[in-house]
């Protein structure tokens, strides 16, 4: 076994790798980039080597310096995790040359899978089912609209060297062909250096289905069963779980075998993932093998009680697998649900800051969160916008489902958006909950996952004004332990006032919605007033925001977290973001000149769609803005004139530059 490893990766699965090592008694190396200086998997690992700046093209994907690293820690062996430079042959290659054992697959295996039109030439000749489809090397743009036309729509434009839901299109007609195929170029270059597409038949209402397969140098294979992958958006995982759903043990023996077939059909050795396209009927077809572990791996392990990366570290060292296929056996549930710093109700726009307050639940033998990041640290926008995988077991499926609505409940994240809310409503959504799973799913339950905002709750505007009154009870108190003179009456928070009850007001901002919530001191605590409701309240709150509240004798824990002028409320396994108002702040119509279209996020401008004096409708397309390796189209907010772009193609924008002069139709 390895003495030392190197991990040339970061965040979540830097940490995951290096909790087993630890684990195992082996000595970890961190690298990281300028942007990473002060990240969890730095300060968790033994060592750690500075590799070059934030862009991932100049520090985590130049394979030099990690082999430069490795030599100079003394590593003998290079976990590539997932993404970076996991199923990068060169790497691979590199790795060899320079006598350190790369914890993966050999060169030749990663080279067979790592171009799709080539593995699915490979698998059609091991027999393993496959996707109607255009795989061939010419890639004119005509040539490729005609093999699409003759395949019928709806069609998937894919990147050959694509993954993690990058460089995919849906052409749902002829006409759009074109630019849906240039736009998927664009996206596949910047994430991959590789622009080659292959086509496939959109099938209606797919399962995603992929098979865990562990390959040794002895020439054994098994696989460790299956994982449902079926809910999506924009090709990208969001819940998944495992065994799926209504996978019978004839299916489940005949997609083993497959996946066994297509692994040996390459050599494979080490940890790989087979993914299928899996109709309502049964049938299944191959799509690609991931040479690397996969984001979603501990929804196997909590079903089989593995350590997969103690396998790979095993089966890396020359060792052969511990189990054989007979020996594998699926215990319970397991459900993983990918918690990202991200706004649902923006398209899901990533979401960038600092990580002002972060709780996750209590890990135990039911609940596991990975994690890359700590209370503190940074969301950048130089990488993927993930703060942890939330992963829950139970004994079978409907236990699962409500260990994971009971998780997400309890998860508090302030300081970015995130998706957590929207997980939540996708757990209980009855579509998801029922097992009626295809990869639409998320699109066809709009209804249900977006739902109308609505007003907030009473309750709400009750408990932060009953935190922001405490808060400065807490903060009078702490005052008075302080000074000289701690019984001191100018200490106290308590609206004492000379033959009068002292009353105030505090007002709050929820969206387009404004409360003001009157206050009336009384000895025991307060009355709060909103609307004309009235309630007696009183409580305590701690330094981490935790809130015992009671409410006209209704008692119940929330918590608020201040943070400037904001006021994030928890409560009820819900979020609410406030404003706390202080009319003694004027407060202007906004930055920027009127009619200026903002970045919602830091980027590059990639395309200027529009033309400068174009009259545009609502809605029409007028620049497009890459940040954090995805194109994001900028559309016109009403009817009018694009007056002017104040950024070229190839500049660099930032959080809320103006991007556009805009003149709305009158």
């Amino acid at each position: 076994m390895f003495d030392k490893i190197l991990i040339a990766n970061r965040g979540e699965i830097a940490c995951r790798v290096i909790k087993t090592a630890r684990r195992m008694g082996i000595k970890t190396v961190a690298v990281y980039s300028e942007a990473d200086a002060n990240a969890r998997h730095v300060r968790m690992a033994d060592e750690a080597v500075l590799i070059g700046p934030a862009a991932v093209k100049e520090s985590y994907l130049v394979i030099d310096k990690i082999i430069g690293a490795a030599k100079q820690t003394g590593a003998q062996a290079i976990h590539p995790g997932y993404g970076f430079l996991s199923e990068n042959e060169d790497f691979c290659h590199a790795c060899d040359e320079a006598g350190i054992v790369f914890i993966g697959p050999p060169v030749a295996a990663i080279h067979a899978m790592g171009s799709k039109s080539e593995a699915k030439k490979i698998m059609g000749a091991a027999g393993v089912p496959l996707t109607p489809g255009y795989h061939g090397d010419d890639q004119d743009p005509d040539l490729l609209k005609r093999e699409a036309d003759g395949i019928g729509y709806p069609v998937l434009i894919k990147a050959a060297a694509g993954g993690g839901g990058k460089g995919m299109r849906l052409v749902e007609k002829s006409e759009d062909f074109l630019d849906l195929l240039g736009s998927c170029k664009r996206e596949a270059i910047s994430s991959f250096g590789d622009e080659h597409v292959l086509i496939e038949k959109y099938l209606t209402r797919p399962r995603h289905i992929e098979i865990q397969v562990f390959g040794d140098t002895q020439g054994n294979c098994v696989y460790l069963f299956e994982r449902d992958c079926s809910v999506q958006r924009r090709h990208q995982k969001v819940l998944e779980e495992a065994p799926a759903p209504g996978m019978t043990p004839e299916r489940r023996a005949a997609m083993g075998k497959a996946a066994v077939d297509a692994a040996k059909a390459v050599g494979y050795v080490g940890a790989g993932t087979v993914e299928f396209i899996a109709n309502q009927d049964g049938t299944f077809y191959f799509m690609e093998m991931n040479t690397r572990l996969q984001v979603e791996h501990p929804v196997t392990e909590m079903i089989t009680g593995l350590d997969l990366v103690e396998w790979q570290l095993r089966v890396a060292s020359g060792e052969p697998l511990p189990l054989a296929q007979e020996q594998l056996q699926i215990r319970g549930h397991a459900l993983e649900a990918r918690i990202y710093a991200e706004d649902p109700d923006k398209g899901f726009l990533p979401s960038t800051g600092k990580l002002l307050h972060l709780s996750p639940p209590a890990e135990n033998l039911h609940v596991r969160v990975d994690t890359g990041v700590e209370e503190g640290d940074e969301i950048s926008p130089h990488y993927d916008p993930m703060i942890a995988k939330l992963i829950v077991w139970d004994q079978n499926r409907d236990r699962a489902l409500a260990r994971m609505l009971q998780a997400l409940a309890e998860y508090r994240v302030a300081g970015v958006s995130n998706n957590i809310s929207f997980l939540s409503r996708l757990t209980a959504c009855p579509a998801f909950s029922g097992a009626d799973l295809d990869t639409g799913l998320i699109e066809r339950e709009k209804a249900y996952l977006f739902p109308e905002a609505k007003a907030t709750p009473i309750e709400v505007w009750q408990v932060a004004a009953l935190a922001e009154l405490l808060r400065e009870a807490n903060r009078g108190a702490a005052k008075a332990r302080r000074d000289e003179d701690p019984l001191s009456p100018w200490h106290a928070r308590d609206g004492w006032r000379l033959n009068a009850s002292a009353k105030r007001d505090l007002i709050f901002r929820h969206g387009e919605e404004q409360q003001t919530v009157n206050v009336a001191y009384r000895a025991d605590g307060y009355t709060l007033t909103v609307n004309g409701q009235s309630v007696e309240a009183r409580g305590e709150l701690n330094d981490r925001g935790l809130l015992r509240v009671e409410l006209d004798g209704m008692r119940m824990d929330a918590t608020v977290v201040a943070a400037n002028e904001k006021r994030h409320v928890f409560s009820h396994g819900r979020a609410w973001q406030l404003s706390n108002v202080d009319p003694l702040h004027y407060s202007g119509e906004g930055g920027g000149a009127e009619g200026g279209l903002l970045a919602p996020m830091p980027g590059k401008v990639i395309s200027l769609i529009a033309a400068e004096g174009a009259a545009v409708e609502k809605g029409a397309p007028l620049l497009i803005l890459e940040a954090m390796k995805m194109e994001h189209t900028i559309n016109a907010p009403a009817a009018g004139t694009v007056k002017a772009f104040r950024f070229m193609v190839g500049d660099q924008v930032g959080d809320g530059d103006e991007l556009v002069e805009f003149e709305v139709k009158a």
